[in-house]
């Protein structure tokens, strides 16, 4: 999904489909402002602050966190049991010339969701603080929103879902924690990006560095 354009200083927004130029607008929670010219959304606000899209991203880096090194399946047949994590799972792969698509299989699963939430709280933080945003936000809120497409765990929950219906038969399996909070991860990453109204991110951002260089 395209991301609106970070808003000019004159007030100005700029369409990241067909790059029409457009006047910001004023808009309450529940409205919406679509591109003249290609219908694509513009701004859409939501009633959900900077806090709470930081508190909803740290939730989703701690159950990210967690599911890295619990366990995450156990199979067992014929008396043979195997328990394995994330990393175990994909690592079991990196032998040849399979290592570079496993390393990227693991950073689009849980490297980069938690670069994001990291790349998020550098930008904003500062800000539902009340704080002068550190050097580098606007890039990292950028980098943040240029990652979105990569990160896919989803895409890997899905996955294992169809793999422990086709060996079901084969086997007996027990879901671990990890497995559960990389479900609960998505869930939430999910309900955040639907809040997160990434125009008034952007707003935030730009009032609080014309604040402190008005005092600095």
């Amino acid at each position: 999904m395209d991301m609106p354009a970070p808003p000019d200083p004159r007030g100005l927004v700029v369409c990241p489909r067909c790059d029409a130029l457009h006047h910001a607008p004023s808009l309450k929670a529940g409205g919406r402002a679509d591109c003249a010219r290609c219908g694509t959304v513009l701004e859409a606000p939501r009633r959900i602050s900077v806090a709470e899209v930081l508190a909803l991203s740290a939730t989703v880096g701690v159950l990210m966190l967690g599911a890295l090194f619990l366990p995450f399946l156990s199979i067992s047949s014929m008396g043979l049991r195997n328990d394995s994590s994330i990393i175990d799972a994909a690592l079991a792969f990196s032998t040849g010339l399979q290592t570079p698509l496993v390393l990227t299989v693991l950073a689009s699963i849980v490297l980069l969701p938690l670069a994001r939430v990291a790349l998020l709280w550098w930008a904003m933080a500062p800000l539902a603080f009340g704080g002068a945003p550190l050097p580098g936000a606007r890039a990292a809120l950028a980098l943040d929103e240029d990652l979105k497409p990569w990160a896919m765990a989803e895409i890997f929950v899905v996955g294992v879902a169809v793999a422990l219906v086709k060996i079901a038969d084969l086997a007996s399996l027990t879901i671990g924690p990890a497995f559960w909070m990389l479900i609960c991860a998505v869930l939430v990453g999910t309900l955040q990006e639907a809040l997160t109204d990434r125009s008034a991110l952007w707003r935030e951002l730009e009032v609080a560095r014309t604040r402190a260089r008005a005092s600095a």
